[in-house]
């Protein structure tokens, strides 16, 4: 006769080796369901590798907007290989680049880019910036449009409390502090939207074309180039050793990945600063971007609600860069405050 004792531990036994059964069939099952679904869907192929690749979290951040579980949307544009900022080491672009980038602003006959870069390196910083990306970098930003509805929104201190705050165009400060903050370390234009900057602000160019990389070459030093399509400032204030370039190159990314061509000539210049945010930074906060609260576009310094026709000039497809913000928001990549 056995024990039953012995009967006992043999259930026991018999129970725990079910439980661990039972338990090894559902992470089979899962995993199973899981790479199926991956290998179906390219996007979500490349979602399952950063899954599977992740052991640590991407930066110090309580969250941080390239986070582990990043959807396949997401995993499909983002990314960080190509760098938003142009130096000596990544200036030399592709046929293909070129040709895309000298057709946003077609000129009769640009200058040699090559050496136009070398004599721009020559008076610049060359330096690779902004590449330190890692689990212990917590990098906040606020990128702040020319919106009207930051018109009584009192986001100044919000704005002014990030590490960087990138702002675009013409954007005023003085008179509006108290909705759009006082701070600025990064202000983005072109030659036709060029306004003067202080000692401790970066000058980020946009250039449209070769002869926008001569004119801040010029602007910096002899003022000879005083017209590009319409007449420009020749000269500028500002600090010629925080001049930053926007890399053609990412230029033609964010027109690829993100809006998918076919959608305006090119990028406006606060969607360009947007991605350069979002390649950049931990966390991004945005801030007037899109119309005010009844229906209106404009600037939030001017008084004519009508000024904001840029809309509609067919340069750029304000809706669907607005959709494409509005989509990075409601998948937690950003936080965007639209005015109260």
């Amino acid at each position: 006769m056995i024990p039953m004792r012995f009967l006992s531990w043999a259930r026991s036994r018999f129970r725990m080796k079910l439980k661990t059964l039972a338990l090894l069939l559902c992470i089979v099952t899962c995993t199973t369901l899981f790479f199926s679904y991956a290998l179906r869907e390219p996007s979500g192929y490349k979602y399952a590798l950063r899954l599977v690749a992740s052991t640590e979290a991407p930066c110090a951040c309580r969250r941080c907007l390239t986070e582990a579980e990043d959807d396949p949307w997401f995993a499909e544009r983002f990314n960080r290989s190509v760098h938003p900022l142009m130096a000596r080491d990544n200036s030399a672009l592709s046929d293909e680049t070129l040709k895309w980038w000298q057709s946003l602003q077609l000129e009769k006959r640009p200058a040699n880019f090559s050496e136009v870069v070398e004599e721009l390196f020559q008076l610049i910083p060359d330096d690779v910036l902004y590449a330190d990306a890692g689990p212990n970098r917590c990098r906040t930003c606020s990128v702040v449009g020319n919106s009207g509805n930051l018109k009584g929104s009192q986001y100044g201190r919000l704005i002014d409390a990030s590490h960087f705050i990138i702002r675009m165009n013409q954007a005023p400060t003085t008179g509006f502090e108290e909705d759009v903050g006082a701070r600025t370390t990064h202000h983005f234009m072109y030659p036709e939207s060029a306004r003067d900057l202080d000692n401790a602000t970066s000058l980020v160019l946009v250039p449209f074309k070769t002869l926008d990389l001569q004119w801040i070459i010029s602007a910096l030093t002899t003022g000879t180039i005083k017209n590009t399509y319409i007449p420009v400032k020749s000269r500028i204030k500002a600090n010629k050793d925080k001049v930053l370039i926007y890399n053609p190159a990412f230029f033609k990314y964010i027109d690829e990945s993100w809006l998918r061509g076919g959608h305006g000539r090119y990028p406006s210049t606060g969607f360009l600063g947007l991605l350069f945010a979002l390649h950049i930074c931990d966390q991004v906060n945005v801030f007037g971007f899109g119309a005010d609260q009844h229906g209106d576009w404009h600037h939030y310094w001017e008084k004519n609600l009508e000024a904001g026709a840029f809309r509609d000039t067919g340069v750029h497809d304000g809706d669907f860069e607005y959709n494409v913000t509005r989509l990075l928001a409601d998948k937690h990549k950003i936080r965007m405050f639209e005015g109260r």
